[in-house]
């Protein structure tokens, strides 16, 4: 037992602690940046078991909170989806590394669903019937929507974990449990930052143009899927991906201000990421898009 626990432990100090072989600076899009965020990705890879994961036993208040959040469905659909859009973006690449960090990435993300399958199993929480999980036609748009919406929702979702298990919302047993995977998706957006980086440095300067375009148009999705979050579903009638976060922020149910909720995204986003090698680049634009918010805000 005490070596099982010692492994559990020495696996998770390996999942938020690393640095690369790599000496001195290392030059965004060169070979030493691409070996240093896929490493990263692979070597930081948790092996934990969601089929294994021992649900702990809630009192009826706790667990009355926890089957009560209306987040359940969209949670298992987003992480469904986000396995199949990256699974067939790392199809299409040629660098056997690279796909190789690709494939891990998306079976993080088959897992998480995995993990939430779970837990709705063992809490008895109803879910909506799955829609089919199809691959995407435009490999590099749906990944590309898929690490920037992880980038907006991760953010958000740092703080709002950390306010749920100050305030005790959830049982200390069911953070401890969920906190890996928590954990992963900051793994998830580090990666994603890097290999942007990398990608756009590596293209023709024709193509990077063409490449920023596309960014572009993805953010404006992204700004116009959750304008529509009020609606609560899409067009189609499924569940859209941007209401995981936004969902949750009504469900949790604890007073916070909005000042007071960026204020913890950044501090607990610049904490998760402090452990890996401070030669990869974090991701940007969301924590500074909420600084920039947080100036017109008070306490």
């Amino acid at each position: 037992m005490t070596g099982n626990v010692a492994s559990l432990e020495a696996s998770d100090f390996a999942m938020r602690n690393w640095r690369g072989a790599e000496a001195g600076p290392v030059r965004i899009g060169s070979p030493e940046h691409l070996r240093l965020f896929t490493r990263m990705l692979l070597d930081t890879h948790n092996p934990y078991k969601p089929a294994v994961i021992d649900w702990p036993k809630l009192e009826p208040d706790a667990l009355a909170r926890v089957t009560s959040l209306p987040i359940w469905d969209i949670a298992v659909q987003t992480e469904g989806r986000a396995s199949i859009r990256v699974k067939t973006f790392a199809e299409t690449l040629r660098d056997p590394l690279l796909r190789e960090a690709l494939e891990m990435d998306a079976a993080e993300e088959a897992r998480h669903k995995v993990v939430l399958s779970k837990l709705v199993e063992a809490y008895g929480i109803p879910l909506a019937p799955e829609p089919a999980y199809d691959a995407p036609k435009d490999a590099m748009w749906a990944w590309l929507v898929t690490g920037y919406s992880e980038c907006i929702d991760s953010f958000f979702a740092f703080g709002l974990f950390e306010t749920a298990r100050r305030s005790g919302y959830f049982p200390n047993e069911l953070v401890e449990t969920f906190e890996p995977v928590i954990q992963e998706e900051g793994r998830h957006i580090l990666f994603f930052a890097n290999w942007v980086a990398w990608h756009r440095r590596n293209l023709p300067w024709w193509k990077r143009l063409h490449f920023r375009a596309t960014e572009a148009a993805v953010w404006v999705f992204l700004i116009w899927e959750r304008i529509g979050i009020a609606r609560g579903l899409d067009n189609s009638g499924e569940m859209q991906d941007a209401n995981f976060a936004m969902q949750g922020t009504g469900a949790v149910g604890i007073e916070l201000s909005p000042a007071e909720l960026i204020d913890l995204c950044l501090v607990e986003n610049d904490r998760r990421m402090a452990g890996y090698d401070e030669r990869l680049l974090r991701p940007r634009l969301v924590p500074a898009l909420a600084r920039f918010a947080r100036r017109f805000l008070k306490k």
